[in-house]
């Protein structure tokens, strides 16, 4: 899935909102049953079942001893009545005699199941009726046999159920949007990632239980039908209905399995090896998704040139979904998209909705090969799927799309999850999962921005050539099956020319080059080295002290928000240990010096004289560096004479890890700010950008805790400092993706600050907006800037509201929403909030990111954590416990606290839901965050004060 955030696509920009602590890119459809398991307590215990027999399985996984082969589904939703009946025969293998087979089924009423054997099939008897047990507590059901199935033998189950379609946004569910003509229109779409496919369907619903499928779509003559294969036939059939047959599926599992009936239209396009790509959107949405095509095309053809596999379907279907929870879902041959992920408008589309809507198409697209074609054999191991979905967006679009300089933004994918990750309360890549919440809680920025940042360093250690034969190597052995941990390292390691045991590393004759991080020498085992990164969690932090020519290394657990001085701090670090692939340069040489530090000490020598010594090169490697002694004065000396000689990417990597340091205690906050006092002559946006990113996060803080003194002169000197940046922007959408972006943050920055220039030029073209009727063109660049402005006044706001009932782009629907959430008016605040609850005006899907921005607001930090307490149940029926909406509304609305009142609210609401059986492990990653504010605050308050009076 898809950061928004899933699949968050979970580094998950979910359109104008974004939070450390939840993931970027695309996230699954989650549960809501508590992590309680009743029988870890007594393993070996038996439920029982609903009408109180014996239910014959006490386990959450599934018995092995049955494995589907191939399921024939037939569903008939009804759009009217909004419920579905369906049939299945599902055909199995019984590997170990038994007198009962489990499966999955979750809200479902199951009418009628019949055992056929292969005698039965093959002389047309007519089978046996099974006993159904149904265990709710573990989603399962029971199937009884009269007599043993037999070993190695074939049988068909048949079953037919009936449901409701879900009101949510997992399983098969009801989505609606309303036509321009006022028109309300229902459509049936299913969401099955990570465990919902058994709402649907009575299945072995694991992902190693893999299978064939061939669906059948009963539909109105209305409508169509989608699946994941292209449609073989259509019956007619009586009343009027329409029967679509689609052909059988490839082996996959149960989680990737789609079906929608809807009225939307497409376009259409065939990529280099014909396979026919289509988006789908709704009526009056279509001339939106032009662009989506294009790039779909693009894409597909170059991951199937890269992975040298060809995508195993002959059709491939994008659709936009107007009620999504995530961000994207990878279906194969059918994927899903949340409107904002999909459709790009060019009137009201910015340079950063482009990019976003081109790297979750790349998320999805990477997910046919990596997840589709090969799966992780079970949840732990996620970020097998989106790891590498989210590595690849980097790649793809790189090749694909260079106009749009992706390869910047990578960066803030691993910065984004080192906040998360230097947090006790973290959790390793490769981490247990059991429960359904478990499971749900995998979908994070750890699976997803961790995962991609360990690749792209494994990829620099190894270098890009062999790393790419790798993980080709990877798919093929393991295409149509599951994979884990160790099937990648063993895949990346027999990729290699040089045997690694032997000392030859991993490099070729013919690229050899200073920049090519061969090792040589070195004895690594890629297995040995990426397990340190996937079995802990955390990230380490390398401490450089220069005597000389003499380097002493020391690698520690960093910690953010602990002190080396703390009582905890020791016991923190013990038994954490890293093989670190070190990059290196100095004053004195461009070229790329490598070393693995794989113990606690070590010591390098450098060979000539140097001024200053940059490690982590490019900032392709997961750790923060700090210089003791003199280090950090020598490059921020070598900033301010000629900041050229360190190249763009490890400047942002210097200004990061400064402030990280600061978090951790390591480093004085004076000193990082000192470090951005450089920018006035920078000319790498990426690094303007990152610098001005952290100034903004204190005036925001200042500015909530309502600590005035400090966010008037910080305000000053942001003005004043980045006033020559502020002076020459137009407002306009030209320059290259990243002067679009650089314009958007800046101005709206500026406006937010009362900058008297920005304010009367953004407040003359909302009222131009005004006057046209919503017909002026505004640039789409400062489009969210113009109407935030122009939401401060009740007259504009109203305007502003209206017109967001009106729109059909959904890039400009989101625009609408954040400046509509920057009211200074709390019962403006409390109207969008009791909007997004009903769910008509502002649909349920925005009321999390919604809460989000509001906290942000410091007139509505303390509405929309009143309103978490006092509508608690309301939003559990609305939203799973485990889901990503549920955990973003949690966060959102509590973890910018910081204050100790604050703290202690939150630890009583957490305690309460504990107490009703209630728990997710992001409970206590908010409550170490809001510390860890605090602490901050302490610390560092005094100094920001000081610094701003000597330097305003």
């Amino acid at each position: 899935m898809a950061n928004p955030c899933r699949k968050l696509l979970f580094n998950i920009y979910m359109g104008f909102y974004c939070s450390t602590i939840m993931p970027k890119m695309c996230i699954c459809s989650q549960l809501s049953m508590s992590s309680t398991d009743p029988f870890n307590k007594d393993p070996g215990a038996f439920p029982v079942a609903t009408n109180g027999e014996p239910f014959p399985w006490n386990k959450l996984r599934l018995p092995t001893m049955v494995i589907p082969l191939h399921y024939d589904l037939l569903v008939h939703p009804n759009l009217t009545s909004l419920d579905f009946v369906g049939s299945e025969k599902i055909e199995v293998l019984v590997r170990d005699a038994t007198q009962y087979i489990i499966l999955h089924s979750k809200d479902l009423e199951v009418m009628n199941v019949i055992l056929q054997s292969e005698e039965d099939l093959r002389y047309r008897k007519p089978g046996k009726k099974l006993n159904v047990l149904s265990y709710p507590a573990h989603q399962q059901i029971a199937l009884l046999v009269p007599e043993k199935l037999m070993a190695d033998l074939r049988y068909s189950v048949a079953i037919n159920f009936q449901a409701k379609l879900a009101n949510g946004f997992e399983g098969f569910y009801k989505s609606t949007y309303r036509t321009r003509g006022g028109k309300t229109r229902i459509v049936a779409v299913t969401d099955f990632e990570p465990t919902e496919a058994r709402m649907a369907f009575p299945c072995f619903d694991e992902p190693l239980f893999k299978a064939n499928f061939s669906i059948k779509i009963r539909r109105e003559s209305g409508h169509i039908a989608l699946s994941n294969m292209p449609k073989v036939k259509t019956i007619e059939l009586e009343g009027g209905l329409l029967e679509d047959h689609f052909e059988t599926t490839v082996k996959m599992s149960t989680y990737l399995v789609a079906y929608i009936v809807c009225d939307f239209n497409s376009v259409s396009g065939t990529t280099s090896s014909g396979v026919k790509v289509s988006v789908y959107a709704t009526p009056d949405k279509w001339s939106q998704t032009h662009y989506a095509l294009e790039a779909s095309l693009k894409l597909l053809d170059f991951y199937e040139n890269y992975f040298d596999i060809n995508y195993p379907l002959p059709k491939l279907d994008l659709i936009a979904i107007p009620d999504f929870e995530s961000g994207a879902m990878e279906n194969w041959g059918l994927i899903t998209y949340r409107e904002t992920s999909l459709l790009f408008d060019t009137k009201t589309s910015s340079a950063s909705d482009q990019l976003w809507v081109t790297k979750v198409i790349a998320h999805e697209l990477a997910h046919q090969w990596f997840g589709n074609l090969v799966t992780m054999e079970w949840w732990n191991d996620i970020w097998l799927n989106e790891g590498f979905a989210t590595y690849m967006e980097l790649i793809s679009v790189n090749a694909t799309y260079p106009e749009l300089q992706s390869d910047d933004t990578f960066l803030d994918v691993c910065f984004a999850v080192i906040k998360k990750d230097s947090l006790n309360s973290s959790r390793p890549i490769s981490n247990q999962a059991e429960t359904p919440t478990q499971i749900a809680e995998m979908f994070d920025a750890v699976s997803y921005n961790k995962g991609a940042c360990i690749l792209n360093m494994l990829k620099d250690f190894l270098n890009e050539e062999k790393f790419h034969k790798g993980i080709i190597h990877y798919l093929k052995r393991f295409s149509y099956g599951n994979a884990k941990n160790d099937d990648l390292w063993s895949s990346l390691s027999n990729s290699c020319l040089g045997d690694f045991t032997s000392g030859e590393f991993c490099y070729s004759d013919s690229k050899m080059t200073s920049n090519t991080l061969a090792f040589l020498g070195e004895n690594v085992e890629v297995k040995e080295m990426m397990t340190t990164w996937t079995q802990q969690k955390g990230i380490p932090l390398v401490v450089v002290t220069r005597e000389g020519r003499s380097l002493r290394l020391q690698q520690e657990r960093f910690l953010s928000g602990v002190f080396k001085e703390d009582p905890e701090w020791r016991a923190l670090q013990e038994r954490y240990l890293w093989h670190i692939p070190l990059t290196y340069c100095t004053s004195s040489s461009n070229v790329i010096r490598s070393h693995i530090l794989k113990s606690r000490t070590d010591t390098l020598e450098l060979s000539e004289n140097s001024s200053w010594v940059k490690f982590n090169v490019d900032s392709n490697g997961y750790y923060v560096v700090h210089y003791e002694g003199r280090g950090w004065d020598q490059l921020i000396t070598q900033l301010n004479q000629n900041h050229t000689l360190l190249r763009p990417k490890d400047r942002v990597g210097l200004i990061h890890d400064a402030f990280q340091l600061v978090s951790a205690g390591r480093l004085t906050l004076d000193k990082a700010l000192d470090l951005t006092r450089y920018l006035q002559h920078e000319a790498s946006i990426p690094a303007l950008l990152k610098g001005l990113e952290y100034l903004e996060l204190f005036y925001h803080m200042m500015d909530r805790e309502n600590v005035s003194d400090v966010t008037e002169n910080l305000k000053h000197y942001i003005l004043r400092y980045f006033k020559p940046v502020i002076d020459t922007q137009s407002w306009s959408d030209k320059g290259s993706v990243w002067d679009r972006m650089l314009r958007s943050t800046i101005l709206k920055l500026a406006c937010y600050l009362n900058h008297a220039p920005c304010i009367q030029k953004a407040t003359e073209l909302f009222s131009q907006w005004m006057e046209s009727s919503g017909k002026l063109n505004i640039p789409s660049d400062v489009l969210n800037i113009v109407y935030s402005v122009g939401a401060q006044t009740t007259v504009g706001w109203n305007y502003l509201l209206e017109q967001y009932g009106l729109s059909m782009s959904g890039a400009e629907k989101k625009k609408i929403l954040y400046a509509l959430s920057t009211s200074k008016h709390q019962e403006k605040l409390m109207k969008l909030i009791e909007l997004g609850m009903e769910g008509e005006v502002i649909k349920t899907q925005e009321l999390s990111p919604l809460l989000y921005v509001i906290a942000r607001n410091p007139k509505g930090q303390r509405l929309s954590w009143n309103f978490l307490r006092e509508n608690w149940t309301h939003l559990l029926k609305k939203f799973d416990l485990g889901s990503y909406a549920m955990r973003m509304i949690i966060s959102g609305t509590t973890s910018h606290f910081s204050s100790k009142d604050e703290l202690q609210e939150v630890k009583l609401f957490f305690e309460s839901l504990k107490a009703q059986g209630l728990h997710l492990d992001i409970f206590q990653i908010i409550l170490e965050t809001i510390s860890k504010n605090i602490k901050w605050l302490e610390k560092n308050l005094p100094t920001l004060r000081t610094w701003l009076l000597v330097n305003s």
